[in-house]
């Protein structure tokens, strides 16, 4: 197991998340946390990079509005942003961040993010939902 890889496996179980799958080869987690929201995110290693990914909702209905309103979100978000699949069908919370000097508090403050990001936004995230 690479060094990185095994950083970051222990920073998961350091934020006390439940590391639903594993890919050693291609250096992915699939984790939750759900009591913060945190439901199948993948973190994949992509050196130079780790990247955090979780799916929040498909898009049934494109609209200008939509769109306005989650780019204006985007500014409140502290980590990350939400952006679009390569279909722009699906909206995912997605984070990158720099692996060579990753620490604890920087995944931690990540995954947090996504955390504020629903409690702050999940009403509106189910109304687009649906």
């Amino acid at each position: 197991m690479k060094e990185n890889f095994k950083k970051v496996r222990e920073f998961l179980f350091d934020l006390e998340m439940t590391i639903v799958s594993e890919d050693t080869v291609n250096e992915i987690f699939v984790v939750q946390k759900e009591d913060d929201g945190v439901m199948n995110m993948v973190i994949a290693l992509a050196d130079p990079v780790l990247i955090l990914e979780q799916q929040l909702f498909e898009i049934k209905t494109e609209s200008i509005d939509l769109y306005k309103q989650l780019l204006m979100k985007n500014r409140d978000i502290i980590h990350g942003a939400m952006v679009l699949d390569e279909e722009g069908k699906t909206l995912l919370y997605r984070d990158t961040l720099e692996l060579e000097n990753l620490d604890l508090n920087e995944l931690e403050a990540s995954v947090e993010s996504l955390s504020l990001l629903l409690s702050e936004f999940g009403e509106d995230i189910l109304k687009y939902a649906q």
